[in-house]
């Protein structure tokens, strides 16, 4: 008979002390998490998440779902996406574009009357027309693959219960559902929406109010057993109705559309930036590579030296800013389609070149494009208008992996058509609306396939040893370039705390007007800009700034007071 070897007694002891050493080990590298988002229900789904073991990508799903049901005016799953995912173990920067794309069916002329002028734009985007095949879902579902941790259903489960038992509609909801000059004259959206009161009128949903939404509820149950139904199922089916049956203009939409739809990963696009690396979305959005070139230019400069909010300093950061969008509405498009001079726009002697241009007691009014090095043609400037409702949010886990993201529908509500119980993107009029200019063409100009061009900017920071930094981005249509390069600027050359950075009176150029946000200190250099040649306009600049930023302290959290979102931190 065989005898068993006996384990010695000091041999399991010391077994056992290598397993509660390793464990302890493995909780020391864990670290404390943060969530910044557009809303309280969101940051809460983010923090449940987060605080059951999910990784910063589980978290971000979890966040979308609430978003697209508490914030339906700025995102959703009828929408699209750019996401940045910092990997802290392999150190490595990934990007997923889950842009929308233009349908099969779409013509060059699809924003332009039958006299050649682009139609006005409210016109283009209340329509079925407008509809590009939503990307947000496939582009999760890609990510969840990669860096996911919690099983995929598991992440819809914080927004089915709201869509169940109802979220309390918020002030800004109720403040832009009272706005919506075309939500009534939708019918599901009116439904939704809109009560009869005692008079029989047609009136909006109150701040206040309970509001539940069983459609989406139906949808969410659906994504959950099959991320792929949204693009071959019934919510396909109801998408495609939707856009096909649209009360005005019906669009092209197909379910060979949705089923053709990928999202992509992309190379980031970089930029050394005094002692740091700042990194953001690389085309089809413009957001990455125009506040890299405001950066660029800006580093000839010395920022840190001017005080914020003076003359000087928004004089300097405006009329780079119309360089860098000069080159963007000449160069930037989708780079399936176009042949986009990113390493060009970036080159360090190319942007100190188009800094000279610069004169510090004279504003150059309207900036011409450059000629990037290995800029292939010459191209006309974009056509196109972009409405500023979008929402972002900067997510860390217990690994120390980072998420930034910016989702949108455009709209407010997008194209205000509904299906599965969420709002349907309007994002094909971010195309140009004329597809050339006195026979030369546009980058940005609409066709089957492609995407169109964005302005999303969710950017990262680096350190000198190349450890994460800092983590940002804002909605606010063409202006979240402005807004995210200026809270940079803030944080990296004033040295602000990233509440302090987000919180700063906001003020924008997009090559045109110098836009001041009313009702802050910025009211007071007006004068001394217009002196300088800048045509200056005060009005609202909501911008939506939504950071987390490392320090030797721990995590440092902003919420832009301009909205309604929150930061919370948690523990392992």
């Amino acid at each position: 008979m065989q005898q068993q070897k006996l384990i010695p007694a000091a041999a399991i002891l010391a077994a056992l002390i290598l397993a509660v050493a390793g464990w302890f080990l493995l909780r020391a590298e864990e670290q404390p998490f943060m969530a910044s988002t557009a809303n309280p229900y969101a940051t809460e789904a983010a923090l449940e998440i987060l605080e059951e073991g999910g990784s910063a990508i589980d978290a971000a799903i979890a966040v979308e779902a609430v978003l697209t049901l508490v914030e339906p005016q700025s995102s959703g799953l009828g929408g699209g996406a750019y996401l940045l995912h910092w990997d802290a173990r392999a150190e490595r920067l990934e990007t997923y574009d889950g842009r929308e794309t233009a349908p099969a069916g779409i013509t060059p002329d699809v924003f332009v009357d039958a006299g050649g002028n682009p139609r006005p734009f409210i016109e283009a985007v209340v329509s079925g027309e407008s509809v590009g095949v939503p990307g947000v879902v496939a582009m999760l579902h890609m990510a969840h693959k990669d860096h996911g941790r919690l099983p995929w259903a598991r992440l819809f489960e914080p927004a089915l219960k709201l869509a169940e038992e109802g979220f309390i509609v918020s002030p800004r909801l109720a403040a832009l559902i009272d706005w919506s000059p075309a939500l009534p004259n939708i019918p599901a959206a009116r439904d939704y929406f809109f009560t009869q009161n005692a008079e029989g009128e047609l009136v909006p949903h109150p701040a206040g109010t309970l509001l539940k939404n069983p459609a989406y509820a139906e949808t969410l149950r659906q994504v959950q057993q099959d991320p792929a139904v949204f693009y071959t199922g019934d919510i396909a089916q109801e998408i495609v109705l939707a856009v096909r049956g649209a009360p005005t203009r019906a669009g092209t939409l197909s379910m060979s559309d949705l089923r053709a739809y990928k999202p992509i990963k992309r190379d980031p696009v970089c930029l050394a930036y005094r002692i740091y690396k700042v990194c953001g979305m690389g085309p089809s959005t413009s957001g990455g590579l125009t506040s890299l070139q405001i950066l660029g230019i800006l580093e000839n400069f010395d920022v840190a030296a001017l005080e914020p909010g003076s003359v000087e300093a928004v004089h300097l950061i405006s009329e780079a800013s119309r360089l860098a969008y000069a080159d963007r509405d000449t160069y930037i498009g989708d780079p399936a389609f176009v042949d986009v001079p990113i390493t060009g726009m970036l080159d360090k002697n190319y942007l100190a070149e188009r800094a000279k241009r610069i004169d510090m007691s004279a504003s150059m009014g309207k900036a011409e494009a450059g000629t990037p090095p290995r800029a292939s043609a010459a191209l006309a400037p974009n056509q196109s208008v972009s409405r500023p409702s979008t929402t972002h949010f900067s997510l860390t886990d217990r690994w120390g992996n980072v998420v930034s993201m910016t989702a949108s529908i455009e709209g407010p509500f997008g194209s205000h058509l509904m299906a599965g119980g969420f709002f349907l993107n309007n994002e094909l009029t971010d195309f140009s609306f004329l597809p050339e200019i006195d026979g030369v063409p546009v980058a940005n100009a609409v066709a089957p396939g492609k995407r169109p061009r964005s302005s999303m900017s969710p950017s990262m920071v680096f350190d000198r040893e190349g450890a994460f930094y800092a983590a940002i981005g804002s909605p606010g249509g063409s202006r979240i370039i402005t807004y995210v390069t200026q809270s940079l600027i803030a944080l990296l050359d004033w040295e602000m705390d990233m509440q302090a950075a987000i919180a700063l009176p906001r003020h924008a150029n997009r090559n045109g007007a110098t836009e001041l946000e009313e009702g802050t200190p910025l009211e007071a250099i007006e004068t001394d800009l217009q002196t300088r040649g800048h045509r200056v306009l005060v009005r609202e600049l909501t911008s939506g700034l939504h950071g987390i930023r490392r320090t030797p302290q721990g995590l440092e959290g902003g919420a832009d007071p301009r909205r309604e979102g929150i930061v919370l931190e948690g523990r392992p």
